[in-house]
This record gives C-alpha cells, sequence and structure tokens, in this order.
C-alpha cells in the first residue's frame, strides 16, 4: 500500500526514469524534416557575393591567391538553386540537396548557412571526401547581399563592396615590401606580370584559363600561373626550353628553375646554362617585361615560359 507520503517520492521517481527513457544519445545524423534548413523565408531573393575571406578577415593567402567574391545565387525552392555562369552570361538552376546542421550543396559544392535573412546571407565552405563531408568546416566565409538591399538602402553597387580592405592593403603592402628587398619571396600578382614582344622575329602568346561548372568557374590559373609560349625564328639553333623567371619590380627577369625533370644533375646543369643563354640572349632582347602589381602596388611574382627557336624560317 502506497501512503500519501510516499507518493511524492514516487512520482518523482518516476518522472526521473520516464526522462532518461527518452532522452536519445547524442546522434550525427537527426531525425525529421524540423532538422533540415529551410530556404523559404528567402525564395525569389537574388544575392551577390560581397566578400569572400577567412577567419581573420583577410581575403589573400601568403601565395597571392585573393579569394574573389564571385557568386550570384537565388534559391528558387527547397530543392534548386539559380546560380549565374559568368562565363554563359546567365542563370542557371542547378539542384539542391540540404543536409543536416544547416549544411547544403549545390552546384558542386558544400555550404553551411552561417546566417541567413533577406537583406544578407553568410555560408561557410565545407570540404568533401568522398561520401564524407567534413562539418569543421574550412573557415572560408562567403558573404551576400541582397541585390534590393544593394541598391535601396546602402545606395551602392556590388564593385564598390567587393574593394579590398584596410586589412588586406596592409597586409600586400609587407609582402610587396619583402619581395622588392628579395625577388625570391615572389608571389603570385593579381594583375600579372605580361610579355610582349619588340621583334617581328618573337612572338608571344599567353595561356588563357577557362573556367567552368567543374572548376567551379575558377580562372585564378591566369594569376597564380602566368605561362606564356614564346616562338623565335631565325633563331641559331632548335631549341624547346621550359622553365621559370622571377619578374622584379623592375621588370628585370631573374632565372628560377627548369619545369621539366632530369635523370641526373649534369643533364640538369646543362639544361639550366643552355636555357639561361636563351633568356639573356633573345628574351631580354627582344621581350617588353611590365611587372605583376597588386591593390596598385608593384612587387617580384614569378611566370613560367615555354620558348622554342627555329632556325631558317
Amino acid at each position: 500500500m502506497i501512503t500519501k507520503t510516499k507518493l511524492p517520492v514516487l512520482l518523482l521517481t518516476l518522472s526521473i526514469f520516464f526522462n532518461l527513457a527518452c532522452k536519445q544519445p547524442p546522434i550525427v545524423k537527426h531525425n525529421g524534416e524540423k532538422d533540415l534548413i529551410s530556404f523559404k523565408p528567402v525564395w525569389g531573393v537574388a544575392y551577390s557575393e560581397i566578400s569572400r575571406h577567412t577567419a581573420n578577415g583577410l581575403s589573400f593567402t601568403n601565395y597571392g591567391y585573393q579569394m574573389e567574391p564571385q557568386w550570384r545565387i537565388n534559391f528558387v525552392s527547397n530543392d534548386s538553386a539559380s546560380i549565374y555562369s559568368p562565363t554563359k552570361g546567365k542563370f542557371i538552376n542547378f539542384p539542391l540537396t540540404r543536409g543536416y546542421d544547416s549544411i547544403f550543396n549545390t552546384a558542386r559544392t558544400w555550404l553551411k548557412v552561417k546566417a541567413m535573412n533577406r537583406d544578407s546571407l553568410k555560408l561557410e565552405i565545407i570540404n568533401s571526401y568522398g561520401d564524407t563531408v567534413d562539418k569543421r568546416g574550412t573557415k572560408i566565409y562567403m558573404t551576400f547581399y541582397a541585390d534590393n538591399y544593394i541598391k535601396n538602402t546602402l545606395h551602392t553597387d556590388t564593385a564598390i563592396l567587393k574593394r579590398a580592405n584596410h586589412k588586406d592593403s596592409l597586409f600586400i603592402k609587407r609582402l610587396s615590401d619583402a619581395s622588392n628587398k628579395d625577388y625570391t619571396k615572389a608571389f603570385a600578382a593579381r594583375q600579372p606580370a605580361t610579355l610582349s614582344s619588340t621583334s617581328h622575329k618573337v612572338k608571344v602568346k599567353k595561356w588563357i584559363a577557362e573556367g567552368d561548372l567543374l572548376n567551379h568557374f575558377d580562372t585564378s590559373d591566369d594569376y597564380m600561373n602566368p605561362t606564356f609560349d614564346i616562338a623565335i625564328t631565325k633563331a641559331y639553333a632548335d631549341f624547346y626550353y621550359s622553365f621559370s623567371v622571377y619578374i622584379d619590380a623592375d621588370g628585370q627577369m631573374h632565372y628560377n628553375e627548369p619545369l621539366i625533370p632530369f635523370l641526373g644533375q649534369s643533364l640538369k646543369d646543362n639544361y639550366i646554362h643552355q636555357s639561361t643563354a636563351v633568356m639573356n640572349g633573345y628574351l631580354k632582347h627582344y621581350l617588353k617585361v611590365t611587372p605583376g602589381k597588386t591593390l596598385n602596388m608593384l612587387h617580384a611574382s614569378k611566370i613560367n615560359i615555354h620558348v622554342q627557336g627555329i632556325t631558317g624560317i
């Protein structure tokens, strides 16, 4: 028989037992639609990316790579996103797959929603390895503003909003100063060094990177690895050399290294000797060199050269 004095204790015990029984252990995947991010509150809002940066607020790396804001996105539904293609010059609809913890995938990219409203959107880029998504994130953040917010509230445009911030300017100034004291500390120039011929005997062609869906419309190879084909007619001999060159802030060329492997050191030494002679004997005399610059600061950078010499033409 349960007395009135024991009843409260029994009820408390049953309550604790019930709560423990109902409490689920922590798991990575959850059950229920409520755990999936919903884009319904922002359907139809046109967003433009105005900033891409790391956790320290910089959009540049030590190598000169700039995380350039490029995306324009519109969430059509919870299953579809419209993203602008710079190469095609139009918006393309991509399937959208929603995951847990505000993670979603579209245009072959995994992203995590950090903040979202009809004025702005902040996403973090997420790495994936096969079928596994690294929920820790890359600490690279994409900030978007709604086009309507930019025009009618901020009264500006995306070109102004995308400008490098003060931290970026100070960072590039430090890198530039170091590279100008020692050209071997060169880094990629956002406006890369250029070569042009001053002789009808020398032809110069720059490689052009093409952005597409597979590389997320990334054309950064144009400035991260500027590469030139150079053809010299009526040369002293038939030859073909591939090597990299430092271009200092004054536009002077300095040999760096061959771009091909060698089986022996003597072969490498001879190749360096011959290709250096080509650089000094032809390229320095028949090319106009414009040094690279970033944020309007001239600095040392590096380029790749494939030069062919042809006799008798």
